[in-house]
């Protein structure tokens, strides 16, 4: 399914600490929106993500899945990030796909 292939493309670039590894897998006008800060592009994905601490880690799982249209795939998602140095931070995290590129990205920590 073509939103695990970019789900598993983006942890693996997370878990690696590659900023770039993780925007490229984001559209150039991406709307991201992480739990520090709201951006627009690869650029703000990459720098969101080369301020996140070395040894983060990215666990998901699937929640559920829907075709908006031939191009488009809505997925909403619960996310553990691990951490050497603090307690897991679950999140659940929204995410639009283009072809196979993520197009909005959506995070929410909930209690």
């Amino acid at each position: 399914m073509v939103l695990e292939d970019v789900m598993d493309r983006w942890k693996a670039a997370v878990d690696a600490h590659d900023p770039e590894g993780v925007a490229a897998n984001f559209t150039d006008d991406a709307v991201f929106q992480g739990l520090k800060q709201y951006g627009v592009g690869k650029a703000a994905v990459a720098a969101y993500y080369d301020s996140q601490p070395i040894g983060l880690k990215a666990e998901y799982k699937v929640l559920e899945t829907r075709r908006l249209a031939d191009d488009l795939v809505l997925g909403y998602l619960n996310v553990d990030f691990s951490f050497t140095d603090r307690p897991t931070r679950n999140v659940y995290l929204s995410v639009v796909l283009r072809g196979d590129l993520i197009a909005h990205y959506q995070v929410s920590a909930l209690g």
